[in-house]
């Protein structure tokens, strides 16, 4: 049994239908890189893993459990963690107290607010300040950590790269194989191909809202790659 299985997932907005016939496993330990351009459907498929859009409740099953209808609230005490594409940090809140929120549920497990300090030494310097006041990259980073104090089986990562510049995105980056290490599963939607390919045991690529490719990086060429996120 996977940790997170997903079969003919088929969901969107109101009349708009995003996603078409999905089936996909990650498995407990893994990290699972989801690539594609602009629109693909990515950012829709975790948000229906993380319970923010519903679905016929055996579409999506978490250690089994289906979870379709579950409340996004209650698959984060199941341990899904989702860290949302932009960030979203709480912007009156201070570097600490958006990591205090971010353990409300009090699962058990080694993620604590020292741990995470241990894992971005630069919140640990910035732990007082309001995260209105941090650039891109320090945002990140608190949004990553805040995701983590829920000690998460299942950690989403949306766009990680998204708007910050690549020496930023390389520092983000370097604190994966720790949180990879740690046994956290990660799925992890990603426009910048070469840094989900440097970090994935899987990838899978979506196009137009259709799952076209997926294997190992090492079994799959770039010309396969390039074929599946154009559509060439």
């Amino acid at each position: 049994m996977s940790l997170l299985e997903i079969d003919h997932l088929s969901c969107g907005y109101g009349h708009f239908q995003a996603l078409f016939d999905i089936d996909l496993r990650v498995e407990q330990g893994e990290t699972h890189a989801v690539i594609g351009a602009n629109g693909a459907g990515k950012s829709t498929l975790l948000r229906t893993i993380c319970g923010l859009i519903r679905t016929d409740p055996d579409r999506v099953r978490f250690e089994g459990q289906p979870i379709g209808q579950v409340p996004a609230h209650k698959r984060v005490g199941l341990g899904i963690s989702y860290v949302p594409e932009g960030r979203w940090v709480f912007p009156s809140l201070t570097v600490h107290e958006n990591l205090l929120v971010g353990g409300h549920t009090r699962r058990k497990g080694i993620w604590t607010i020292d741990k995470v300090y241990e894992l971005f030494p630069l919140l640990a310097r910035l732990r007082n300040r309001q995260a209105l006041g941090l650039s891109g990259g320090e945002q990140q980073a608190l949004a990553i950590g805040r995701g983590l104090m829920a000690n998460p089986r299942l950690l989403l990562l949306d766009e990680v790269s998204l708007g910050l510049a690549p020496v930023v995105v390389e520092k983000i980056y370097e604190a994966m194989p720790a949180i990879i290490e740690a046994g956290t599963t990660v799925l992890l939607v990603e426009q910048d191909v070469g840094q989900a390919l440097k970090i994935a045991d899987r990838v899978s690529c979506l196009l137009e809202g259709r799952l076209v490719l997926e294997g190992r990086p090492s079994e799959i060429s770039q010309e396969q790659i390039v074929a599946a996120y154009f559509g060439v």
